[in-house]
């Protein structure tokens, strides 16, 4: 058996001040700080009473160029060992000995504070009780930095808050003792496997697949990060940066990191994540969209002997490179979102499905750099695709084997504009056939979703034909504008008013009331209530109090899809006709991206004002906003899955804790959702949306 490894021991006095010069420094091969505030206190009340805490494992690497430091600031000296096992310890301990930020999952940063009560010798996260109470260290790095001077302030704290009453000496020696202990944790021995520095770069990155499969199960796209971080630290890196870079402007990204910056991929349609550019870069580079497909050629295992070849790793991973050069250009970038803009789509919230965005932009990529299609050509054939794709769900199912038949198409074809426009064009045409238009998307919008595809695309198709709001002078397109004000007195309302349905008609099913044939941008009047009101009454007073007449109001009927004599129809045949109507709407919005002569109009420049701060879910629970024990189950019901608020601020899903509602909204299977949205919180029996609850009066505590 090689000797691949030796056993070493570290003091956390070690760790800590080898990471700070640099000599121990945190590889990318794992993921962001993911554990909780309340598990980086169970781990200082182990240490503090000498409890086992597990090996670390280091690697003895060479080359320095493949790590990055675990704390904040740069490094000046370069590190010889690298974290393979054992990052939340490690990052635990930098953080809260030295004080120092950690970096988040959604790339925020954040101190990690631990308080202390040497009366109890008791760990905890300071919540507002604690914070008010004298009997309390807030804060435990002031004991590592000098223990002498941390006990003086808490006596002195104590002291002057029971009215100037010393202390007993029993007190005193017990609190001396206690801090005195805390500060010797600086002393806790951790063993340290080493990985020898000749051990090869494949088996590092085999053995860390290995030791992280135990715990937190890993993607496709995790496995492709942790052998970028070996092999192509620098493109692991660029790909982080990428994803980080798409939540902020130019502006706020500068002044976070204190440097210059000229430009983010920031869009208002997809906030990125690393795993979502990889799947661009190995779909243009390696023309792979099923991820596990593009592990094992990247690792260069023969698909016959199932050996790895370092050559077919080599040229793998040369393509690789090749397809990120071009997918982290922002001219292409730039060009690409033009195509989100032509289909209709103006926000996030009218993006469907993530994977139409992401694949989307390797089809253009392909498009542009290989088959040499003119932008502008380009631009009409992607957004015809886009279109295609969102409206008819195309990626909601098997992305990946979607998304490989789309690159299927393009092999062995000629290397010219007219055959990849010809390949794309085909594919469209022969998915909106005459029948999905005139059967398929009227069933479809046989619903209540109105963020559902089928209303979506209706919507889209009112931005592409610069429709009117409802009775307004307004634009569909500038009222869903990301980046402007919302418009008073313009929203989504329904054409039947509920309270006419449930009094009048006795209706019950709130699906049935919300249906999407039953609801319409539209500005109505203030001076006219219609809560209870029948078409066929508010609406005429409605039409003459906006005054929008003859041919205006025309287009405006036909736009918003309203049957002629609709006020007079039954609300079932009221339905039935506008689902047709709408469609046909559609339909002409889809038409109208074939028009040359259309010039794009992107939305406007971004308004001053920075997003504000909101609170982890951590922070909600100490807060109070989700007490503990609260059940949170999915918003749309698609699974059964109940999840459950901890007492340490996690969401425990299974038997398995998570600290992010993006985490535990993966572990449940949605893959390319917002964790926010994607889970309900069941407070008094009303399901509420976890963002809602976080951009409530609670989120005013951490502004």
């Amino acid at each position: 058996m090689p000797d691949t490894f030796g056993h070493h021991p570290w003091t956390v006095q070690d760790l800590v001040s080898a990471v700070d010069s640099g000599n121990v420094r945190l590889p990318d091969i794992q993921r962001p700080f993911v554990w909780s505030n309340a598990k980086a206190r169970d781990l200082m009340d182990s240490m503090y009473k000498g409890f086992p805490v597990g090996e670390l494992m280091f690697w003895e690497n060479a080359d320095p160029e493949h790590s990055r430091a675990i704390g904040t600031l740069e490094k000046s000296q370069s590190g010889s060992m690298q974290v393979i096992d054992g990052q939340q310890r490690l990052t635990s301990l930098y953080a809260v000995v030295k004080g120092k930020r950690v970096v988040r999952e959604d790339y925020s940063q954040e101190n990690i504070v631990i308080a202390f009560n040497p009366l109890t010798e008791r760990f905890d996260v300071p919540d507002n009780r604690i914070k008010r109470s004298s009997e309390w260290i807030q804060d435990i790095k002031t004991v590592f930095a000098s223990p002498i001077d941390a006990r003086s302030d808490y006596l002195d704290g104590l002291e002057k808050a029971r009215g100037g009453e010393r202390l007993s000496r029993e007190d005193e020696r017990r609190i001396e003792e206690a801090i005195n202990r805390l500060s010797r944790v600086l002393a806790y021995q951790f063993q340290v496997v080493q990985l020898k520095k000749d051990v090869s770069r494949e088996t590092v990155a085999d053995v860390f697949v290995r030791i992280n499969s135990e715990g937190v199960k890993l993607s496709s796209a995790d496995f492709i990060l942790t052998w970028l971080s070996v092999f192509w630290e620098e493109g692991r890196q660029q790909l982080e940066d990428f994803a980080r870079a798409s939540r902020f402007t130019p502006q706020e990204l500068a002044r976070m990191d204190e440097t210059t910056v000229r430009w983010t991929p920031k869009n208002p349609y997809l906030t990125l994540d690393p795993g979502h550019v990889l799947r661009v870069v190995v779909a243009v580079g390696n023309r792979r969209a099923p991820l596990q497909d593009a592990y094992n050629a990247l690792r260069g295992r023969d698909p016959r002997t199932r050996e790895i070849v370092p050559a077919n790793r080599e040229r793998e991973l040369a393509k690789l490179k090749d397809g990120q050069a071009r997918a982290l250009d922002p001219k292409n970038w730039d060009e690409f979102l033009k195509v989100i803009e032509r289909a209709g789509i103006r926000t996030s919230a009218m993006v469907t499905a993530k994977n139409a965005v992401i694949y989307g932009y390797a089809l253009w990529l392909i498009g542009r750099t290989e088959f040499g299609v003119p932008v502008d050509d380009l631009r009409e054939v992607m957004a015809r695709w886009y279109f295609m794709a969102q409206i008819t769900g195309r990626f909601s199912g098997s992305a990946e084997t979607r998304a490989q038949e789309d690159l299927n198409r393009l092999e062995g074809l000629e290397r010219t504009p007219e055959a990849f426009t010809t390949a794309i064009d085909s594919l469209v045409s022969t998915t909106l056939t005459e029948d999905w238009w005139r059967v398929t998307l009227p069933e479809d919008l046989h619903t209540s979703n109105m963020s559902g595809p089928a209303y979506t695309g209706y919507v889209a198709a009112l931005n592409i034909l610069d429709a009117d709001v409802l009775l307004s002078t307004l634009k569909v397109k500038d009222w869903i504008d990301p980046n402007r004000r919302p418009v008073k007195g313009v929203e989504k309302h329904h054409l039947f008013p509920k309270d006419y349905l449930k009094g009048a008609l006795g209706l019950k099913s709130t699906r049935q009331i919300n249906q999407v044939a039953n609801q319409a941008l539209v500005e109505w009047s203030d001076n006219i209530d219609i809560s209870n009101e029948a078409p066929s009454a508010y609406w005429p007073a409605q039409v003459t109090e906006k005054a929008i007449q003859g041919e205006r109001l025309a287009k405006q009927t036909w736009w918003h899809a309203l049957p002629e004599g609709w006020t007079e129809m039954s609300y079932t045949d009221f339905l039935a006709a506008r689902r047709k109507l709408i469609a046909g709407v559609t339909r002409e919005g889809f038409r109208k991206l074939s028009d040359p002569n259309y010039q794009p109009s992107p939305p406007a420049h971004p308004l001053p004002a920075s997003e504000p701060v909101l609170p982890t879910f951590e922070q909600l629970v100490l807060a109070g906003a989700l007490p503990v024990g609260t059940h949170l189950l999915p918003t749309d019901g698609r699974t059964d899955s109940i999840a459950e608020v901890t007492p340490d601020g996690t969401i425990l899903l299974g038997d398995q804790e998570y600290t992010s509602p993006g985490l535990a909204a993966k572990a449940d299977g949605a893959e390319d959702e917002d964790g926010w949205l994607y889970w309900s919180a069941d407070l008094a029996g009303q399901g509420i949306v976890l963002d809602e609850i976080r951009r409530g009066p609670v989120s005013a505590q951490f502004h």
